[in-house]
């Protein structure tokens, strides 16, 4: 039987934790491929299409051509002087998607319904199988045949005559009340 004293499980954890901390245990944790994903920096302003923020922290276009440029110099008076086209470009330099496009449909019920069905069908397959190959076959007690006997064999013993199951039966007709 193995035996660790307490010095030598101490050691062995000190070095395990140890090792947990080191760069070559991040490189073991990436299968070994020397590629470390990076995280996204919170702490930076990001841009993201929701339909509860509709202001995001940065404009979709960080970076602005030169036509952007001009038109952003060209926002800074009066409206009127746009075309629509225009507007809508200036638009499309803070906003990836309108507020219509985000609330468009996306068919993804379809998948769900789809996925949902799939499973149910394939459960009625499961059962189906257990009911043919697993469980043994339905005793003979079910049969309509076999509940007849049973039930005129309790008429015959008069089980619970006064307010039971014989109690609903007429004895002179030989048949339900």
């Amino acid at each position: 039987m193995l035996r660790l004293t307490a010095g030598r499980l101490g050691g062995l954890l000190t070095r395990r934790g140890a090792a947990a901390f080191s760069s070559s245990s991040v490189k073991m944790a990436s299968h070994g491929h020397g590629d470390v994903i990076e995280q996204a920096d919170m702490s930076r302003p990001m841009y993201s299409d929701r339909l509860d923020t509709p202001l995001p922290d940065r404009p979709y276009k960080d970076t602005l051509s030169a036509a952007d440029k001009s038109l952003k110099q060209k926002e800074k008076g009066p409206w009127n002087n746009l075309s629509d086209d225009e507007k809508i470009a200036l638009y499309r330099i803070m906003f990836n998607e309108t507020f219509a496009e985000m609330k468009k449909p996306t068919g993804e019920w379809k998948t769900v319904t789809a996925g949902i069905l799939f499973f149910i069908g394939f459960t009625g397959l499961v059962v189906l199988w257990q009911r043919l190959y697993v469980y043994p076959p339905q005793p003979h007690t079910f049969d309509d045949e076999w509940q007849a006997k049973q039930i005129k064999r309790m008429l015959d013993m008069k089980i619970n005559p006064v307010q039971g199951f014989a109690a609903k039966w007429d004895y002179e007709k030989g048949q339900w009340k």
